[in-house]
């Protein structure tokens, strides 16, 4: 399956904002930085939420800036270990950047909390959920809606079927039940664990626009993380040209949104898929679609 040759119509959803899904080649890929996370350096307590703000504002500051250089639109997956600290983070967040936010964290009454927290802001409109798996509860997509929250990353964690078809298979069973909790505008992660199902699920993302015409996406940077060999037969220095590659690797595959790991990262990460958002342009152009002045085609050169 081609992604220039794909049988769905095609959804694009406003999130905060930010659009995202359609046709490859037309809207700019989406890209999600993380911050918060486990083992990031701006963390000072885990457990309470303490950081270097000074840091992490910088962060968040030169992430908006590669967006606007390149005209690939940016969310942020903000990450908290527990409830105090993902509501810290969360206010933090909603004030540093005017991104839509993804909002996780290892349990779900923690990010049950994170979304208490969302509801008292206001910030639903804002804030996607990362994420749904296979065989979460009603209780918890219940809990999603009250939040006023529309938007939740759907990922195709399997492992009895690794195959492209076995993650098509999951998310769509994770679209039926999505859609009776009043989720209404989906991410599909194809779920990327480490390189040997990094293929499976680039190949997944044509596979589930072309049946489920909806935004697809992954997170190719966790490829990276779990590629033991890398920095011991490498060295270090190859670690960030392969986050590099992997991401434009997946753009190149029809991602509409790609999670690139850790927010340090984005000045490696935007030139790389901008390039290949500019180079998908040009047959869309020789097409007759219109892009906006804002896409990688015209804001790269």
């Amino acid at each position: 399956m081609s992604i220039f040759d794909l049988r769905a119509g095609q959804r694009v959803f406003e999130i905060g904002g930010v659009e995202v899904g359609g046709v490859p080649g037309r809207n700019p890929t989406v890209l999600v930085g993380s911050i918060f996370h486990r083992g990031h350096g701006i963390v000072l307590d885990e457990e309470r939420g303490l950081f270097d703000r000074g840091r992490a504002e910088e962060l968040v500051s030169r992430q908006d800036e590669r967006s606007d250089v390149t005209g690939n639109p940016c969310m942020l997956d903000v990450e908290g270990s527990t409830s105090e600290a993902l509501a810290r983070y969360l206010d933090f967040a909603a004030g540093a950047t005017d991104a839509p936010l993804l909002m996780g964290g290892p349990t779900v009454e923690v990010r049950r909390a994170g979304l208490g927290r969302v509801e008292e802001a206001g910030l639903g409109a804002r804030v996607v959920y990362n994420s749904l798996m296979p065989g979460c509860g009603d209780e918890e997509m219940r809990h999603i809606r009250e939040a006023g929250v529309e938007s939740a990353v759907l990922l195709a964690y399997t492992v009895a079927d690794m195959t492209s078809g076995g993650r098509v298979a999951a998310l769509t069973g994770l679209l039926e039940a999505a859609g009776r909790s009043g989720i209404e505008k989906p991410l599909l992660d194809t779920f990327v664990m480490d390189v040997p199902s990094l293929g499976a699920a680039l190949r997944a993302l044509a596979d589930v626009k072309s049946e489920l015409g909806l935004p697809a996406g992954c997170s190719p940077h966790n490829a990276v993380g779990l590629w033991r060999g890398l920095r011991r037969k490498m060295g270090s220095k190859a670690v960030l040209p392969v986050i590099a590659s992997a991401s434009a690797f997946a753009a190149a595959a029809g991602a509409d949104f790609i999670l690139y790991g850790p927010i340090d990262r984005a000045d490696v990460v935007f030139p790389a898929v901008a390039m290949v958002d500019a180079a998908y342009a040009f047959p869309r152009l020789q097409e007759g679609v219109r892009l906006s002045r804002g896409h990688p085609f015209f804001r790269i050169a």
